[in-house]
């Protein structure tokens, strides 16, 4: 656990060590207008794992619905979000991938057509460090999926981190780096159908 904690406050330091300290806390209202217009973005990622491990890799997101994690060598994983699921695919194996219900992550909240964190019941925490803001939320019809915790630095308001307490008991952080909008990807980047075909040749 010892070990969990120094290698969180070692990449957040290095994540926010840039941003200089900010005066207030963004509005619920500010979070949910940047995530609804927030379309595509990619950024590289540190992922911190409950048992203190650590990987990196490549985030891209498409709102709404699709997300992919593409992890660096000697790694050979591959997460994709679309199509109301999310998908594990394991390159180095012959078994067929994990899925999952989208429904049931704490992502599911932030890849929402619309984003409304104002709901009853769905934020449970919104907070200010003296660096960013810090808003925890959840399903507010399936709590029992989990929370996820997100940190958000301002002008311009973007997301540089979130942690998913899952149902399980267990912890994922994963931070981001710098966090570029905008750009067109291609829907095949989300499409497990066409991993598995790259995986398989």
């Amino acid at each position: 656990m010892q070990h969990l904690r120094m290698a969180v406050w070692a990449v957040f330091c290095a994540a926010f060590s840039a941003f200089p300290a900010l005066a207030d806390k963004l509005s619920l209202d500010e979070i949910s207008n940047y995530f609804n217009g927030l379309k595509t973005a990619q950024s590289r990622f540190t992922q911190v794992n409950d048992d203190g491990t650590t990987s990196s890799g490549t985030l891209y997101i498409s709102r709404p619905g699709k997300m992919r994690f593409e992890y660096d060598p000697p790694e050979q994983a591959l997460v994709l979000a679309s199509a109301n699921a999310v998908v594990i695919i394991d390159k180095k194996s012959n078994q067929p991938p994990e899925t999952y219900p989208l429904s049931k992550t704490p992502l599911s909240l932030i890849l929402a057509r619309q984003v409304n964190l104002k709901q009853a019941r769905m934020v449970t925490g919104h907070d200010y460090d003296g660096t960013a803001t810090i808003v925890t939320a959840q399903d507010p019809k399936n709590s029992e999926y989990g929370t996820i915790q997100m940190s958000f630095t301002d002008a311009p308001t973007q997301l540089r981190q979130w942690v998913i307490n899952d149902a399980n008991g267990g912890q994922t952080t994963v931070v981001l780096g710098a966090f570029e909008t905008g750009m067109s990807l291609r829907n095949t980047l989300f499409d497990p159908g066409v991993a598995l075909q790259h995986r398989d040749r």
